[in-house]
């Protein structure tokens, strides 16, 4: 495959840290309504990305064929209050199953910690890999393996 790299940028709220991601509702933990806040928003968004054409059919085909990155500059309102990682994981999964997309095809994460009081938020950079080399120390059998 020869294909070029390909990638969407988009902004998103902040997503909240894992300790505001779930609540208990007897023995159970739920997503909490802010998690869910997120998630709609993260729909919203990528529906209208969709609508407008900056994430095309190709761009998704291309994920579902290659690899993913992700890059993500967050946004917080203060430089200690909170972890740099703590929302990664729902943020990659929201925007990816909203696309269709198994987040096992993520090969590269970049995360980097930013500050603006004002405006705390994500910006994302979704990038489909063509090809990607995985270590030549260990032969892939399949998926069945």
């Amino acid at each position: 495959m020869t294909d070029a790299i390909q990638t969407v940028r988009f902004s998103l709220p902040l997503p909240p840290s894992i300790n505001r991601q779930y609540a208990r509702v007897g023995n159970r933990r739920v997503l909490s309504k802010e998690a869910k806040s997120f998630k709609k928003a993260v729909k919203l968004r990528i529906h209208k990305l969709r609508v407008d054409d900056k994430i095309t059919d190709a761009f998704i085909a291309a994920l579902k064929a290659g690899w993913v990155g992700i890059f993500m500059d967050m946004y917080f309102a203060s430089p200690l209050k909170r972890d740099l990682d703590g929302g990664l994981k729902i943020a990659q999964d929201a925007i990816l199953s909203e696309l269709g997309i198994n987040d096992n095809r993520v090969v590269d994460i970049h995360l980097v910690k930013r500050i603006d009081p004002l405006n705390p938020r994500v910006e994302i950079e979704l990038e489909a890999i063509p090809e990607w080399e995985f270590s030549e120390s260990y032969a892939f059998l399949g998926d069945d393996a």
